[in-house]
């Protein structure tokens, strides 16, 4: 019996209850397979890696403020006690609609529902050379690289015997003035000082630079411009230097080109200005949105197909608003309460109910007693907008162990001013290995 026979075998089991797939262990999978934890049905989640990532916590990561297994914790871990749900690690390749069924690396899985929460992936735009040569920070792969980088950044210049050089090599640029860029450029700022005043203050090096680049004329617009304005005095209080109205053209690993003919000698580029929804969702045939987010009905169902919902950062519901709703962990826990709830109603004859976002408010840290906060007419800033976002954050981590961990990392780093996690392990980004412009791969 060949292999994709006997993971048939294993996997269709209980034929008489009706069976919800969920692809993806992200914030609206991982919400929808637990609300349906008490229903007489078969439960069975998908993703490419075991565990469920806090993603709003990528960039400490990335900045050697915390380990990757403190924002990341195994999916069968976290729903051990669920006696209805099973969980299976593949790659979605296709999803055949009319057979009902989804279509993986290691095989065929049959649905009665399925709910598509991929989440999204970060986009290019097409600009030569910022897929192949730029850091981008979606997984905990990218975030080892970017700290890899970094570190290896300063051990690199050490070497350079040309003027120039190490300049290139300690200029970091951020692209993005959202809450993932203002987050990381604070961080990395102050991750810079550290080692720059720190374990390299012999070295003989020039000053490092951090810059914050947007092409819109503030930052965080989805926020007030109060907040705005706080995000930019805060990071330049840091030493970063905010860049607006700058759009970033073409990457070689070596050269920024900016519109307007600008150029930079940077041998880093962090790119956090856009995602799209997850590629799997684009091939789809089905109708579209902005940023290949899949147009849904108000109760998240395909219009084509009532059985499949999309949640998350994935979905788009053009009758009720013009613009989708922020990629954000608010919209697909929400979504994921409303699909779950939908398919509950199906399951006794009822209508289904259409989606209502509620905002939760939003937050952006900008580093040590730094952030913004807005909760609905209220607005923080500074040590307590920082303190909001730390009990948000430690509230919806996963597990009392991330938790307590990420805690005592928070209060080491808060009392000692160190970064703990300085190493350099695992494989390197190839931009940081070229010699010649274009060997980005």
């Amino acid at each position: 019996m060949d292999k994709i026979s006997i993971i048939k075998l294993t996997v269709i089991t209980k034929t008489n209850l009706k069976r919800v797939l969920i692809v993806g262990a992200g914030f609206g999978g991982l919400r929808a397979a637990t609300a349906l934890r008490s229903e007489p049905i078969e439960v069975l989640l998908i993703d490419r890696n075991n565990y469920h990532l806090f993603q709003p916590l990528l960039y400490q990561v990335a900045t050697a403020g915390l380990e990757p297994e403190q924002v990341a914790r195994p999916v069968r871990g976290i729903l051990r006690g669920q006696e209805n749900f099973r969980f299976l690690t593949a790659e979605v390749e296709a999803i055949d609609f009319p057979a009902r069924r989804v279509i993986t690396d290691r095989g065929d899985l049959t649905y009665d529902y399925l709910i598509l929460a991929p989440g999204a992936e970060s986009n290019s735009f097409g600009l030569p050379g910022i897929a192949e040569c730029a850091l981008h920070l979606k997984d905990l792969d990218d975030a080892v690289q970017i700290r890899n980088h970094i570190l290896r950044c300063f051990e690199r210049a050490t070497w350079e015997s040309q003027n120039d050089l190490p300049q290139a090599w300690l200029t970091f640029l951020v692209v993005g003035g959202g809450p993932t860029g203002v987050e990381m450029a604070g961080s990395l700022a102050e991750l810079v000082q550290y080692l720059r005043s720190g374990e390299f203050h012999s070295m003989g090096l020039p000053r490092a630079r951090i810059i914050l680049a947007e092409m819109a004329q503030r930052l965080l617009p989805e926020m007030q411009t109060s907040s705005s304005k706080a995000a930019l005095e805060s990071l330049s209080g840091k030493g970063v230097e905010v860049w607006l109205g700058r759009a970033v053209r073409a990457y070689d690993g070596f050269k920024v080109e900016f519109d307007h003919g600008e150029y930079l000698e940077a041998r880093t580029l962090i790119w956090a200005a856009g995602v799209s929804a997850a590629g799997l969702l684009q091939r789809l045939d089905v109708p579209h949105g902005p940023l290949g987010r899949v147009a849904v009905l108000p109760t998240l169902q395909l219009e084509a197909h009532p059985e499949v919902y999309v949640i998350g950062d994935g979905a788009y519901i053009p009758a009720q608003r013009e613009e989708a709703l922020p990629m954000m962990a608010p919209v697909a826990t929400q979504m994921a309460e409303r699909a779950t709830a939908n398919i509950r109603r199906d399951l006794r004859g009822q209508s289904q109910a259409p989606f209502r976002y509620k905002d939760p408010g939003r937050l952006a840290t900008i580093g040590r007693n730094a952030a913004v906060a807005e909760i609905g007419r209220l607005r923080f800033r500074g040590f307590l907008a920082w303190v909001v976002w730390l009990v948000v954050h430690l509230i919806q981590l996963v597990g009392f162990r991330n938790r307590l961990m990420v805690l005592i990392s928070w209060a080491w780093e808060y009392l000692t001013y160190e970064r703990a996690v300085r190493l350099i392990q695992g494989r390197l980004p190839a931009v940081s290995e070229a010699e010649v412009p274009g060997e980005c791969s």
